[in-house]
């Protein structure tokens, strides 16, 4: 019987899935939309809108409590500033979760989770910004060496 064994294990032993989870909820609330497994999708929705009322709250405990969770003091900033700010006269439903196909190699079932009133121009911003300073670094370096 299955008594209080509620939620999906996704393949992975607690820690994994917990560590799995974290890092889906921190990469959806930077880019505001990501494309993952149906199930996890459906894992993942309570989690993040329990993330956003933390924020939405605010206060020191709540904040240390997103940052134990998250692991990441930038994505709990985002958080408890431009998330909970976009969301105060909302009473839930922050994310919604679209089914996207079938994946191509095993026909896992994709969906598209994403936060309601999304910024559209977050999806791929900070790769870009990260992508456009290692280039930046790398022709500077290139010139130092010619140079040299």
């Amino acid at each position: 019987m299955r008594h209080g064994a509620a939620g999906r294990k996704i393949g992975r032993t607690s820690t994994h899935r917990q560590a799995t989870l974290a890092n889906l909820a921190a990469s959806l609330i930077v880019h505001e939309q990501i494309k993952t497994t149906l199930s996890k999708a459906k894992e993942l929705k309570p989690y993040v809108e329990k993330l956003i009322t933390l924020g939405k709250k605010g206060g020191l405990a709540n904040r240390r409590a997103a940052i134990a969770t998250l692991q990441d003091t930038d994505v709990a900033e985002k958080v408890f500033t431009s998330l909970a700010e976009r969301y105060k006269a909302r009473k839930g439903g922050y994310t919604r979760v679209l089914r996207a196909g079938m994946r191509y190699g095993d026909a896992a079932t994709m969906a598209v989770i994403e936060l309601v009133d999304r910024d559209v121009e977050a999806k791929g911003k900070a790769d870009k910004a990260r992508v456009a300073a290692e280039r930046e670094a790398a022709e500077k370096a290139e010139k130092e060496g010619a140079a040299a």
